[in-house]
């Protein structure tokens, strides 16, 4: 048997996330299937984690074993059973000890903002609308106070199960503001996040830039160690998982 890693692209707007699940259609149910049907064996892959409903991603990945096979050849096979709106990128052999979740360092999130007052058709499903007035130097100004090594339990969604309620610490190494056309663009990189963490972030910052949360209460919120001091869950459809890095 060899280990195969992928690397995965989707628009999740149909979808009810990476993680196969009873009720709705998933990602990795999809590519399972394919792998499936083409090597014509039961199919085990492994993701990085989880994307939520509606969560796109760039760069997600993934791995499976099963006897020696032609990478390339393979590649083309799944794709071309796959929906459009789902692309293996890559299909390459790694060692025995790798694992797409636990052999990971860290992830890049991508959150996109519009923030121009008439909403982008062609941008609508890959950005989150701000109807309200955001101050963009208040907005950078608090990013700044959230990179750094800190506990983010009071932004993370059913804190007390998983790997919150174990620990919730996280370094957020990286938390820019870039403007692009039509809003910003928030890049995320750390060396993990825990369930909705990035969403409720976002949501966070646009109270902030929005003049509904003090700038000053953010160190508080942080030492409240409570969801509901935190702002609301920014809308799934503007966050991207651009990159999972390993050494």
């Amino acid at each position: 048997m060899k280990k195969y890693k992928i690397l995965i692209s989707y628009d999740g707007t149909i979808y009810g996330g990476w993680q196969v699940q009873p009720n709705s259609v998933s990602i990795q149910t999809l590519i399972q299937k394919a792998l499936e049907t083409i090597l014509r064996s039961p199919i085990d892959l492994t993701g990085s984690g989880r994307t939520d409903a509606g969560v796109h991603a760039l760069g997600q990945v993934a791995h499976f074993s099963c006897a020696t096979l032609n990478p390339e050849k393979l590649l083309y096979s799944v794709n071309s059973l796959l929906p459009g709106d789902i692309r293996l990128k890559t299909i390459e052999e790694v060692p025995d000890d790798f694992h797409a979740r636990y052999s990971a360092t860290g992830k890049v999130y991508h959150y996109h903002l519009h923030l121009d007052r008439i909403l982008d058709p062609f941008t609508r499903l890959y950005s989150y609308h701000v109807l309200d007035k955001v101050k963009l130097p208040l907005l950078k100004e608090a990013a700044k106070l959230f990179v750094g090594t800190h506990d983010f339990l009071s932004f993370a969604n059913e804190a007390h199960r998983g790997s919150a309620s174990v620990d919730a610490v996280r370094n957020l190494k990286k938390l820019d503001v870039i403007e692009e056309e039509g809003g910003v663009r928030l890049e995320f990189m750390a060396d993990g996040f825990l369930y909705k963490m990035v969403r409720n972030i976002v949501g966070t910052l646009i109270d902030v830039s929005c003049e509904r949360i003090p700038l000053e209460n953010i160190p508080t919120i942080f030492a409240e160690k409570d969801r509901r001091k935190a702002g609301f869950t920014a809308p799934p459809h503007g966050l991207f998982l651009v990159k999972v890095l390993y050494h």
